[in-house]
């Protein structure tokens, strides 16, 4: 029997990075803009924005002002997404059948 495949994990900072590049794009503006409009140097925002830093909440609030954009939207989407990534992944998904299952037996 073979082992399944294992799922790449998907972490919030990526997807909280993901949302603020996004609207930062959609608003036509540079990292050199927002990060000065932030006071967060320019390097920072870019990890922030390809999750490879796990900004504090401090930090996103100034993020997100800078943006004009609240934080509970950019939560929201990314709440969005980790449940479509999640959705995608049938382990999660068949999870209460499996637990249904084992409940029965």
């Amino acid at each position: 029997m073979s082992s399944p495949t294992p799922i790449k994990q998907v972490l919030v900072r990526e997807l909280i990075g993901e949302s603020l590049r996004e609207a930062r794009i959609d608003q036509g503006r540079t990292l050199r803009e927002v990060s000065k409009a932030a006071r967060v140097s320019l390097g920072y925002l870019s990890e922030v924005e390809r999750g490879q830093k796990e900004a504090s909440s401090e930090l996103l609030a100034s993020i997100c002002a800078a943006l004009d954009l609240p934080l509970s939207v950019v939560l929201n989407l990314t709440s969005e997404k980790m449940a479509a990534v999640e959705s995608l992944d049938s382990r999660v998904t068949a999870l209460p059948r499996v637990r249904a299952m084992a409940a029965a037996a």
